[in-house]
């Protein structure tokens, strides 16, 4: 009987051959690496054969064409030198026949469709682009300079999660179109010095108290952008309920415009997503058209709980777009390079709404070839910089730049900063008209501030993984600057220090706890309704998936 994988190429090597870790690739990029001694060449790079005295006879089984990716599964080598580290993958090589000094050669890692070291996909799943380089245990396993973007190349990496699975069971003709539905709850409880109001600390808006976050239920579907034969559709309506909605609230974009601008109320309902996309593959190495409204592109942090390291964000992802309501085209130049082009009605706000004014974007992505560092940024939105006035909205202009280093599947660093700048605005930007609550006692238009208005700020995370199932994240740098309060309502410089620890009880439930501390290095104190120059916190939130 043959072994399961002889329809795949192999190559019969001697068993004296020493197999040795390549210098120039480390553990997630890696492959294997045949060396033939006599002809002077190898293939790509990964682990390298080499041998001390003459080879024997080499074997073949049935050749396949070169380009073709062979499953990391089926392959099978001895060797004395440790091997690289990888996640443990339903279907691993552990489960593969082992035949004594057989290896089964997969192909160039940096060339065409490689395989998948997702959490997720199962072990073989084809992609386009450099391997995945971060562990599973983080958020994702994809750099997230690129906050809950379709990455084109990149196979839908989601599990079936449990209503799906019931839905699918019901109605197979969704599982066939790849039409998903799922969410998640997303509860938390905290200890704040505050007694009123934690603002501008986000995500958790109310001190010693527990409340509902976020509620989420969305529906999808992910275009196949790993082929290239064909163009494919999708589409993404995300739900939000919960207190985040407070920070997600896009102008005209309703129920919650209405909830908050209008009501101040503490709970709402917004519809964070809701766009259709079409990737059409013969542009470059892929484009993709995206239609409605999105989440904002270049930030370390998402505004959905399960994309981000922490429960709470840093102070400059506070003051920043966080979604936007338009037309974004990404193209993939190549596996390194990606531009992206769009024009919407500004940040946060609808097409329809009072404050609503054309804006461009422009934005370009590199990731290094070695996989260890990413560089993400440039003008997120840009128009003639004046604030909205007649519709009392920020019409803030936003430049970023993202960039990621990994020193190992471990550990790695990933930092961000931008600069804002508008004209002529209201302090404290866009107007809630609401009345004030013991949660937010400051509404209504703030003071005018004739002329340029500026802020910046910069935040960088530390990520260390601890086990499969834990990791820790420190947020050292946590900076805004804010000089005439345009963005928070108070003129001056702040700073936060975070410690958090994430540990996943399974794919399903995840519990992030952590300690913050922040103040303000100025005579403004913006936090528990303006009473409060500083604020320690301890909180802990669940995600229950669903």
């Amino acid at each position: 009987m043959q072994p399961a994988f002889a329809e795949l190429t192999t190559i019969m090597l001697p068993i004296h051959t020493v197999l040795r870790p390549s210098k120039n690739v480390d553990a997630a990029t890696s492959g294997i690496t045949v060396q033939d001694i006599s002809a002077g060449q190898s293939s790509s790079a990964g682990l390298t054969a080499s041998a001390a005295i003459p080879q024997p006879t080499i074997t073949t089984q049935p050749a396949i064409s070169s380009t073709e990716t062979i499953a990391p599964s089926a392959i099978v080598a001895q060797s004395d030198a440790p091997q690289p580290e990888t996640p443990p993958l339903k279907n691993s090589s552990a489960n593969a026949p082992k035949l004594k000094g057989r290896v089964i050669v997969p192909a160039n890692p940096y060339r065409g469709v490689n395989n998948s070291s997702t959490p997720f996909a199962p072990e073989g799943t084809l992609r386009r682009g450099l391997p995945a380089p971060l562990d599973p245990v983080f958020p994702s396993t994809e750099y997230i300079g690129i906050a809950s973007q379709l990455q084109i190349g990149i196979p839908d990496q989601d599990q079936i999660f449990p209503l799906e699975k019931a839905i699918y069971k019901a109605c197979p003709f969704l599982a066939k179109n790849r039409i998903k539905f799922y969410g998640w709850v997303n509860p938390g409880v905290d200890y704040s010095t505050s007694h009123h109001s934690n603002t501008p600390l986000s995500y958790f808006t109310v001190p010693n108290h527990i409340e509902l976050d976020q509620l989420v239920f969305r529906a999808e579907r992910v275009p196949d952008t790993v082929q290239t034969e064909h163009m494919d559709w999708g589409f993404r309506s995300t739900w939000l309920y919960g207190i985040d909605y407070r920070w997600t609230t896009s102008q005209g974009w309703y129920p919650a415009s209405n909830e908050l601008l209008n009501h101040n109320q503490l709970y709402g309902l917004d519809p964070v997503e809701l766009y259709a996309c079409l990737y059409i593959p013969k542009v470059a190495d892929g484009m993709m058209l995206k239609f409605g409204r999105y989440i904002s592109p270049p930030d370390i942090e998402a505004q959905l709980a399960p994309d981000n390291y922490l429960w709470t964000h840093s102070l400059m992802f506070d003051y920043d777009a966080y979604t936007q309501t338009g037309l974004l085209a990404s193209i993939k130049l190549n596996e390194s390079w990606m531009v992206q082009a769009g024009i919407c009605a500004g940040s946060d706000t609808a097409p329809w709404a009072k404050g609503a004014i054309p804006t461009g974007s422009l934005l370009l992505r590199w990731q290094a070839r070695n996989n260890k560092d990413s560089l993400y940024g440039g003008c997120n939105s840009v128009n003639n910089g004046q604030y909205r006035l007649y519709g009392e909205k920020d019409n803030l202009q936003q430049f970023n730049l993202t960039w990621f280093h990994r020193f190992n599947r471990r550990f790695h660093i990933c930092t961000e900063g931008y600069f804002l700048y508008t004209f002529n605005a209201l302090q404290g930007g866009t107007v809630n008209n609401g009345p004030p609550r013991n949660f937010d006692t400051l509404t209504g238009p703030g003071q005018i501030l004739p002329g340029f208005s500026e802020a910046w700020g910069i935040v960088s995370y530390w990520n260390t993984k601890i086990t499969d199932r834990d990791y820790i994240t420190v947020r050292p740098v946590d900076i805004l600057m804010d000089p005439r309060g345009w963005r928070s309502g108070f003129p001056g410089y702040y700073a936060s220090w975070t410690v958090g620890w994430i540990h996943h009880f399974s794919d399903l439930l995840t519990i992030r706890p952590e300690i913050r501390y922040e103040r303000a290095f100025s005579h403004s104190n913006p936090w528990d309704n303006g009473l409060r120059r500083y604020q320690f916190t301890i909180g802990a939130d669940l995600i229950q998936r669903f």
